[in-house]
């Protein structure tokens, strides 16, 4: 090989041929590619072993409630929509006792408790209805009894003064009410070749049967109830004329007119009715009245010609008599002589439902053969509360 000198005449290296040149860096360009390689596959590595890490707590501990709810409340649902096809139960008691369907666990007395999901149902189209349910103050119990304490005074206070002795203040009047909760009970049937059927849907078919019922047993008992096996109506309470209003008793104004509103001004009688209830309950006030009272009330006309009535603008917006709320309610009275036709007030101080949380079902499939009887049972009760908080419209006689 020739040597290579330089220009004072040293001689210098050999030059490398081409071809290992070319090699040698290949080869270290694969040795780099291989170490790059290596450092992602432990980066990717160290990330997956990260996120299983934190999917881990995810599942343990930070699960959305609701999916987490709907997870552990599918067991209870399928064995629920067994008992009521066939009647199997033994689904319900193996999760009893593994503690985990408190809610669908088998009673001792027979029936087994609804699951959550057909509950949550029937309490949505209750309190979809237009009842008294969707004004009033309704609380969910676990005793037979619910008691309501009520201050019927103002707390003491007095401006104290330097140098005189300070006047011992007025103690304030606790009136207890006390709520018994009764057997509300409904009892729809299917033929078994419809259970049979697996596309029928039995939980929103027993839900909307038993919702029904109680529906219209409910608001029959929170208008005119008497206490006796069901819940006290509004109208119940004695009923005084608003001037020599007291405690215990329900303070009415009147229409003015023999079984009718009055010829003259005959929407006085409803500003009267307005104005006889306190005015820290006006704020939350509704009119309650049925149909054909609702008839003759949207013909009634201002000084100036305006109609009191003024519908809602927006779908689902209730109407406005008066810029006050109206709930309508069949089971209040007629326009009749000495009768209640109208309610004004703020139901959830004056009305309380108290219930328990749990809805029981029975199946029978001997009494009514061929047809399947589920005998649904709750607990429910209502009275009223502060006597205060609602005025009546009396037709005069």
């Amino acid at each position: 090989m020739t040597e290579i000198k330089s220009r004072a005449g040293e001689a210098m290296t050999p030059a490398a041929p081409p071809a290992a040149e070319a090699k040698a860096a290949m080869t270290g360009f694969l040795k780099e590619f291989s170490t790059f390689q290596e450092d992602v596959k432990s980066t990717l590595k160290h990330q997956e072993e990260r996120l299983t890490m934190l999917n881990a707590k995810t599942m343990s501990y930070g699960r959305p409630a609701l999916s987490a709810r709907a997870e552990s409340e599918a067991p209870h649902q399928k064995a629920f929509n067994a008992y009521l096809r066939s009647g199997d139960d033994d689904g319900l008691r193996g999760l009893a006792l593994e503690g985990k369907a408190l809610s669908t666990n088998v009673v001792a007395d027979g029936g087994v408790l609804v699951d959550p999901q057909t509950a949550d149902r029937i309490r949505s189209m209750l309190l979809a209805t237009s009842s008294l349910r969707t004004v009033a103050n309704v609380v969910q119990v676990d005793a037979i009894s619910y008691d309501v304490l009520i201050d019927r005074s103002e707390i003491g206070s007095g401006w104290a003064q330097e140098t005189p002795a300070t006047v011992e203040t007025a103690t304030p009047q606790l009136e207890r009410i006390s709520i018994r909760l009764h057997e509300l009970a409904a009892m729809p049937k299917a033929s078994q070749r419809i259970l049979d059927d697996s596309a029928f849907d039995i939980e929103g078919w027993l839900a909307q049967k038993i919702a029904t019922r109680f529906i219209r047993a409910e608001a029959a008992a929170f208008i005119n109830g008497d206490g006796v096996d069901k819940p006290k109506g509004i109208l119940l309470p004695p009923k005084v004329a608003n001037a020599s209003w007291t405690w215990g008793n329900l303070g009415f104004v009147t229409t003015g007119a023999a079984a009718d509103f009055a010829t003259t001004n005959p929407a006085d009688c409803l500003i009267n009715l307005v104005y006889a209830l306190g005015a820290d309950y006006r704020a939350n006030a509704t009119f309650l009245m049925n149909s054909r009272t609702t008839a003759a009330v949207r013909r009634l006309k201002d000084s100036t010609g305006r109609f009191l009535w003024v519908d809602g603008l927006q779908e689902g917006e209730p109407a406005r008599l008066m810029g006050y709320r109206v709930l309508i309610a069949e089971d209040m009275p007629d326009i009749a002589a000495n009768a209640f036709p109208i309610a004004f007030g703020d139901f959830n101080a004056g009305y309380t439902i108290a219930e328990r949380p749990d809805l029981r079902i029975l199946r029978d499939p001997f009494s009514a053969k061929p047809h399947v009887l589920f005998y649904a049972n709750k607990r429910v009760g209502g009275d009223v509360t502060d006597f205060s908080a609602i005025k009546l419209l009396r037709v005069s006689v």
